[in-house]
């Protein structure tokens, strides 16, 4: 039986990442674009912004919905950027500029203060069905590491060039894509929210 899943996106390049996440797991689920308007995302977490995106989703579709909220904190910013992290340099700037300014607000900070970690929050909204309750949870990925002095690396984006992983000498973006994939802030979330789809596709 194929278990259909909308996700709140209207980037199909992260349709298609969800597809072949969580496709390995469980070739049965088909994750669909989402084709409606877009909610406000005036959360104050990245548990709250997933959560509005997901039940957005599901109330337009009466579909199992999904979405994630993800970005860096870092500890001697008191968890900045955090949920601004796409926009941390201010509306309508690129990736890089978020970098830069990070950079540079970090340039005194010694290497034992540059502790940062990536966070990923997927929400699941299951709407209510034939009588049935409704159901929400959300699965968090931590990925802990530090902040490099400068970017290297061509192989990620946003602020992949200037992490370093926990154990690893190199940064994000310099590691084979298939590396990251497995043990990126994502792939930790997806791991704690496979458990909780699959008892759902079994309700």
């Amino acid at each position: 039986m194929t278990i259909e899943v909308v996700l709140a996106t209207h980037n199909q390049h992260k349709v298609q990442e969800f597809q072949r996440i969580l496709g390995a797991a469980m070739p049965e689920v088909t994750v669909l674009a989402y084709d409606g308007p877009e909610p406000v995302e005036d959360g104050v977490s990245f548990s709250e912004n997933a959560l509005i995106k997901a039940r957005a989703a599901a109330a337009h579709t009466g579909r199992i919905a999904m979405a994630d909220d993800s970005g860096i904190s870092v500890d001697v910013l008191g968890g900045a950027p955090g949920i601004f992290s796409a926009r941390w340099a201010g509306p309508g700037h690129r990736d890089r500029d978020n970098l830069e300014l990070l950079l540079a607000q970090l340039a005194d900070i010694a290497p034992k203060h540059r502790a940062a970690t990536f966070l990923c929050h997927i929400a699941l909204v299951v709407p209510e069905a034939s009588g049935q309750p409704g159901f929400e949870h959300v699965s968090v990925g931590v990925w802990p590491g530090a902040l490099a002095t400068e970017a290297s690396g061509e192989n990620g984006f946003g602020y992949d060039p200037i992490f370093i992983p926990h154990g690893y000498e190199i940064s994000a973006a310099e590691l084979p894509p298939e590396t990251k994939n497995d043990i990126s802030h994502r792939a930790r979330a997806f791991a704690d929210l496979i458990p909780t789809l699959k008892s759902v596709a079994r309700a």
